[in-house]
C-alpha cells in the first residue's frame, strides 16, 4: 500500500526498491505512538484510521491536528532536529499505519533527491495550515470555526468524538453541543 501511495506523489522514482525500509503496524484505538518529551524515531503513513497531535496543558488535553487515510505524520520538530516532541501522537481508531525509522528516513533524503522536495512540499503544507488554524483561532469566534470545519472537513464532524473537536476548536464540549444544537 505505501508504494502505490509514494507512486502517486513522485512516478519517476522506484519506490519498491525501498519498500523494505517500511514496516507495518496494526494498532488499537487510543493507542500512544509518541509521547511528549519523547525522541521521535519514526514517521507514519496512514493506511486506514486517524491520529490525533494533542499536548498537555495543566492537566488539559489539547488536540491541535487530526491525520488520517494517506497522510503522513510524526513529530517533525523532534524528528528532525533530534529534540523531545512537543506533543503525543495517538490513534483515535483502529488503525493501520505504516512506519519508517529515522536513519532510514535520512538516507531516503540523502539518496533521492525529489524525496526532499515531496517533504519540503509536505512541511511548507503543515506549515500554512498551523498558520490558518492560529490564526482562526484569534480572530474567529467559535460558532465561525465549527462551520468552516463543517464546511471544509466535514470527516471530521462525521468520524472524531465531540470532545476531541471541542478542544481542536479550542472551546468546551458543552459550549460545542450549545453550538451544534442551534445550527
Amino acid at each position: 500500500m505505501i508504494v502505490e501511495n509514494l507512486n502517486k506523489i513522485s512516478t519517476h522514482i522506484n519506490w519498491v526498491e525501498y519498500k523494505h525500509l517500511w514496516k507495518q503496524l496494526n494498532v488499537p484505538a487510543k493507542t500512544i505512538l509518541l509521547k511528549e518529551g519523547e525522541m521521535s524515531k519514526r514517521a507514519y503513513w496512514i493506511e486506514k484510521g486517524c491520529l490525533r497531535l494533542w499536548f498537555n496543558n495543566n492537566g488539559k488535553d489539547i488536540t491541535f491536528q487530526f491525520f488520517f487515510e494517506n497522510e503522513g505524520v510524526s513529530s517533525i520538530e523532534s524528528f528532525s532536529k533530534n529534540i523531545p516532541s512537543p506533543f503525543y501522537l495517538e490513534s483515535i481508531e483502529p488503525s493501520v499505519l505504516h512506519y519508517i525509522l529515522k536513519k532510514d528516513f535520512e538516507m531516503l533524503m540523502e539518496k533521492i533527491p525529489d524525496f526532499k522536495n515531496i517533504i519540503f512540499e509536505a512541511t511548507l503544507e503543515r506549515q500554512i495550515y498551523y498558520m490558518e488554524q492560529f490564526l482562526s483561532l484569534i480572530k474567529d469566534k467559535p460558532k465561525e470555526r465549527y462551520l468552516k470545519l463543517l464546511k471544509e472537513k466535514p470527516h471530521i464532524i462525521q468520524r472524531i468524538p465531540q470532545h476531541y473537536i471541542a478542544s481542536y476548536l479550542g472551546i468546551t464540549s458543552v459550549s460545542l453541543s450549545r453550538i451544534r444544537n442551534k445550527i
